[in-house]
């Protein structure tokens, strides 16, 4: 399957200029390689997307203990791990600036899988399909998360390590003082306004509504803010991409209806300031700050937020099993199925320039045998995509939640796995910003986009109502 597209915390640094851009992602990528020394025939090196947020070190204290694991298994052998802090934008584009010379490049490198096609078209990955042939371990993880890594030329390009859903969270004391009730389920989009608006009118100081919204939370705004709301218009079998034609869509009402939506909160002033919305920061603040102090009543957010409240988390809050409550996103008008989610995910791919792919898939192994993986999916609150995984007594009994989030799998979808979509983001991450600062409409806004889609995919596009 395929993610979480991290909509976890984001760096506060904005964009530079471009010729500024590549100088700085230049020297990171020979830097975090160790000066450009090059390849090590005993060495794995292993890159990675660290969180902005300085608290959260569940991904760096796994892949220590797999180091330590490794090496210990593997006399001779070194696990050199690559730690990158940045948002997710620019986590990219310093992998991609390091994968394009033998010298900079990864032996492993952490790929979320709404930009493995782009990355796989550019040349920069291996396929692994000689490896996952002798591996019997790939017999467990369920078609979908296949797919997930599988490229237009039919070939597998990464190993998934988990998925995800996404909801509502509400605060059920915020709830109580509304008067609006703790086993709150909305059935269509009117119901959500109508509690939000509720919220601001009763309970005054208090965010009623957070949706991720605007190009600085990147693939957040677009895939678990926009896509939760494109996804329930119409049919919602192909709101996007039109896989008969092999076109994107354009002039969709349901993609007018889900900016509208996007303008009523931030026109209202039912979300955060636009200020505080587009920071690409944004998601440390939620769930850091504004949930657990009370600041913020609804959240339209991913099945990983219990994470960061847990006994280890960057934000102990012990209250939250009791104070949170979960819901299905419903769709536009209620119409069949009546529910919605978005799932993504992550996945480990070999470079195509890595010096030691052997020994780099010995490092994927060793990261996924049974144990480690359940400990993974526990630990990073990822739903399982293995099915010996889903079995495991620890994951089952790891967060409250757990169930209600995996139940949701069955109303879920998945971004076009198609090497422009993540131009295509960006476009949906304008328009989004657009409606929220009040610059445009959602037609207009709508508009913009059309015009930019074709350029972006060279006119392949399908009109539809």
């Amino acid at each position: 399957m395929p993610v979480r597209p991290t909509a976890r915390p984001r760096s506060t640094v904005r964009s530079a200029g471009p010729a500024l851009l590549t100088v700085v992602l230049a020297a990171a990528s020979l830097t975090a390689c160790g000066g450009g020394s090059g390849s090590d025939a005993d060495t794995v090196k292993v890159a990675y997307n660290r969180s902005t947020d300085n608290n959260i070190r569940f991904k760096d204290q796994f892949l220590e203990k797999m180091k330590k694991e490794f090496e210990k298994a593997h006399p001779g052998k070194t696990v050199k791990l690559i730690p990158i802090q940045a948002a997710d934008n620019d986590y990219a584009a310093k992998v991609q600036q390091m994968m394009r010379a033998p010298k900079t490049a990864p032996d492993l490198v952490y790929e979320d899988t709404f930009r493995i096609n782009s990355d796989i078209q550019a040349g920069y990955l291996r396929p692994l399909d000689a490896y996952i042939a002798k591996w019997d371990t790939w017999n467990q993880f369920v078609p979908t998360a296949k797919s997930a890594a599988k490229a237009q030329d039919g070939k597998t390009y990464g190993i998934p390590d988990g998925t995800d859903t996404r909801g509502l969270w509400f605060n059920k004391k915020i709830f109580k003082k509304a008067g609006l009730p703790a086993d709150w389920q909305p059935k269509t989009w009117d119901d959500i306004l109508s509690a939000a608006r509720t919220i601001k009118k009763k309970v005054p100081g208090v965010t009623p509504l957070n949706v991720y919204t605007g190009k600085g939370p990147g693939e957040a705004s677009v895939m678990q803010g926009f896509e939760m709301l494109l996804y329930g218009t119409g049919d919602g079998k192909a709101p996007l991409y039109d896989t008969a034609s092999k076109k994107w869509v354009t002039g969709s009402k349901g993609f007018q209806d889900a900016l509208g939506f996007v303008k009523s909160v931030y026109g209202e002033k039912l979300g955060p300031d636009v200020s505080d919305a587009l920071d690409p920061n944004v998601g440390t603040s939620v769930t850091n700050d504004w949930i657990p102090k009370g600041k913020l009543a609804i959240s339209l957010d991913g099945s990983w937020l219990g994470q960061n409240w847990i006994t280890d988390g960057p934000r102990v809050w012990p209250a939250w099993k009791t104070d949170m409550g979960m819901a299905a996103m419903p769709t536009q008008h209620g119409q069949a199925p009546g529910k919605v989610s978005m799932s993504g995910g992550w996945t480990w791919a070999i470079p195509q320039k890595s010096g030691n792919p052997d020994l780099a898939f010995d490092f994927v192994k060793a990261m996924q045998t049974p144990k480690n993986a359940a400990h993974w999916d526990v630990v990073d609150a990822q739903i399982a995509v293995r099915k010996d995984v889903a079995a495991d007594p620890e994951y089952l009994h790891s967060m409250p939640g757990i169930e209600f989030f995996t139940q949701l799998v069955q109303y879920t979808h998945y971004r076009p796995a198609l090497p422009v979509y993540p131009q295509v983001s960006t476009a949906i991450g304008e328009a989004m910003e657009s409606v929220t600062t009040g610059d445009k409409g959602a037609a207009a806004a709508a508009q913009t986009y059309d015009g930019q889609l074709k350029d972006i995919v060279q006119g392949a596009v399908v009109k539809k109502p």
